[in-house]
């Protein structure tokens, strides 16, 4: 069995000046990448309107897997106009870990 967790460090739009408007960029992109059967949460960055951490796990019985789900996930937030992709942490934990 092997897990893979990404974090995501996202900048939202400007116009993202309340926690209302910023709700409105996350949801979308947490209920878009729960559709790829993985755990998905907003893991940071809770008090700033202009950015957004989000954590995304996978579960699988080959690394591979875990890592196209990671891959595709990852994909498809970066391909969001609305937002920029700042960085992406990602780690694979196995069997021996």
């Amino acid at each position: 069995m092997y897990t893979e967790t990404a974090v995501l460090d996202l900048l939202l739009p400007g116009d993202s000046r309340s926690l209302k408007q910023k709700r409105s960029y996350v949801r979308p992109i947490i209920a878009m990448l729960k559709k790829f059967d993985v755990s998905v949460a907003e893991v940071g960055f809770h008090d700033l309107h202009a950015r957004a951490r989000i954590g995304v796990a996978v579960v699988a019985a080959e690394p591979a897997q875990a890592r196209a789900v990671i891959d595709t996930c990852e994909n498809q937030v970066a391909g969001r106009p609305e937002i920029e992709l700042l960085s992406v942490k990602r780690r694979l934990y196995g069997e021996d870990d």
